[in-house]
């Protein structure tokens, strides 16, 4: 008995010692793979870096850029767009606008009520049509004719009375979130369809000649008074509320900026000079690039295989589009190369864009002990489950870096606007307010990538200047600004009403 009790010892001892190596050599494993987990988050940390010089950089670089595009025409990555727009609201207006809103698959028709000073926007009412697919990619007549008959039913539901003058054209202003080359405050050719829409032979037509031939096939005596951009809508919607705001800019699944630039400052405008002097400049801000951009080796791989590569490289780094990407990309990364979620690659993790901006936000703003959220996110969206603690804490790291980057080059992009104008410095003793008008879903929902932004424009411009500057929040820009540009820019301005 003794001699078997000895010899079971041994084999137990021997698969205890085996048991143990292993333990250990899956620990030196574990700890290598996360060790290289780190490398890769620390590495891609680094080369996200946006210290406060290299953000002045990237200020400088904007406006220089700015002058550039605004001297000739194909002069700079920024396009500098000269709108036509020279009179922005005041809040004076009175009357029945319209405005028509087009800008995806869905298009919405607004009616506003102005009121003057005293009553401002006494009632708005809008409706939300969603276009059937066909119209897309079918001819620029069907296209028109059904949005036109869109808004004849909308302008019938008008109550009585409210149509101030039956002598007077009815008024529109018109957003067209495609990309234009205006001619005037009212008219522009298309330069080419997105989103979806592919209807070749409306590319280099008048969008808004096409609407109108489409308004009168119906019987419909409506005039376009303004062709805007949404950026350019929230700008008038931003000044129609305070006269201080000078820029304007869209922070959603894209990006852009607008600003109001003295009309004597555009070498590449040859027209005589508006009587407001002024001149509101749509910058395309998106395809801004320079040397001084922190990019990483993700960035570049998400650009090349993209469907412009080379283009809108400063949308790619700050924009909803592109956010959640970076961070699938860089995840990814580590799943492959140091096992991060286990030996195998979650299989969902292989679609690109499959990590939106708004999971991310969720993941990066849970403020739960265990990180609960960020667990419920990797389940329901990549099939990740089994986290441990340890790994949720490097996602929401994650997130951060890419986050902050976006937050505070934005920051730069608005302070080099702000330069520009000569609004980022004290004239002596003046205490000039300068407001921009912020729209967009990544700006309202993600709460982190908002306070950073403002708080880094504060860092760049000193606390003394930023007392001036004020970022307000103007909501829905696109729709109502285009009903009071058609309200600033009326044929019937002028006219004594009667």
């Amino acid at each position: 008995m003794g001699k078997v009790a000895v010899g079971a010892a041994a084999v137990c001892a021997a698969a205890v010692c085996a048991a143990a190596a292993l333990v250990v050599h899956h620990r030196m494993k574990s700890s290598g793979k996360w060790a290289q987990a780190q490398s890769i988050l620390k590495d891609f940390e680094e080369k996200c870096g946006t210290p406060i010089s290299k953000l002045k950089q990237v200020a400088d670089a904007m406006t220089v850029e700015m002058h550039a595009g605004l001297a000739s025409e194909g002069g700079s990555k920024l396009k500098m767009i000269i709108s036509y727009v020279d009179n922005l609201p005041t809040g004076d207006e009175k009357g029945l606008f319209y405005a028509l809103d087009l800008g995806g698959t869905n298009f919405r028709v607004l009616r506003v009520h102005l009121g003057g000073k005293e009553h401002r926007v006494v009632k708005q009412e809008f409706e939300e049509v969603s276009i059937p697919p066909h119209l897309m990619t079918g001819s620029s007549d069907a296209l028109f004719d059904y949005i036109a008959e869109a808004l004849a039913k909308f302008v019938a539901t008008e109550s009585e009375g409210l149509h101030f003058s039956p002598d007077r054209q009815r008024e529109l202003g018109f957003t067209f979130s495609f990309p234009v080359r205006q001619t005037s405050i009212s008219s522009g050719n298309l330069i080419k369809w997105t989103k979806g829409f592919s209807i070749e032979e409306a590319v280099g037509q008048d969008v808004v000649g096409e609407l109108t031939k489409a308004m009168e096939r119906i019987g419909l005596d409506m005039r376009v008074t303004a062709l805007v951009n949404d950026t350019i809508g929230t700008l008038a919607g931003g000044r129609y509320n305070n006269p201080d705001v000078v820029a304007a800019v869209i922070l959603g699944t894209g990006t852009n900026a607008a600003y109001v630039e003295r009309a004597h400052a555009i070498p590449k405008w040859h027209g005589l000079l508006p009587k407001s002097g002024d001149m509101v400049i749509n910058m395309e801000w998106g395809n801004f690039r320079s040397s001084h951009l922190p990019i990483s080796e993700y960035d570049q791989a998400l650009d090349t295989e993209s469907l412009n590569p080379g283009e809108q490289i400063f949308e790619k780094l700050i924009s909803g589009m592109y956010l959640g990407e970076v961070v699938r990309r860089v995840l990814y990364k580590m799943a492959d190369e140091a096992a991060f979620f286990g030996d195998t690659i979650p299989e969902k993790l292989k679609i690109p864009f499959i990590l939106r901006t708004p999971h991310m936000s969720a993941m990066h703003q849970d403020t739960s002990p265990d990180l609960k959220i960020v667990a419920t996110k990797l389940k329901d969206i990549l099939e990740i489950s089994n986290t441990s603690l340890k790994m949720r804490k490097v996602i929401v790291e994650l997130c951060d870096i890419v986050a902050t980057r976006g937050a505070r080059l934005s920051a730069a992009g608005i302070a080099g606007i702000l330069k520009k104008i000569g609004r980022d410095t004290l004239k002596d003793g003046e205490k000039q307010k300068s407001v921009v008008s912020l729209d967009g879903g990544l700006y309202e929902h993600y709460t982190k990538f908002r306070t950073c932004m403002e708080n880094t424009l504060t860092e760049l411009l000193g606390e003394e200047v930023s007392e001036n500057i004020i970022i307000e929040h103007s909501n829905d820009g696109s729709g109502i600004g285009a009903a009071l540009l058609a309200a600033s820019h009326s044929q019937y301005i002028g006219i004594d009403e009667s």
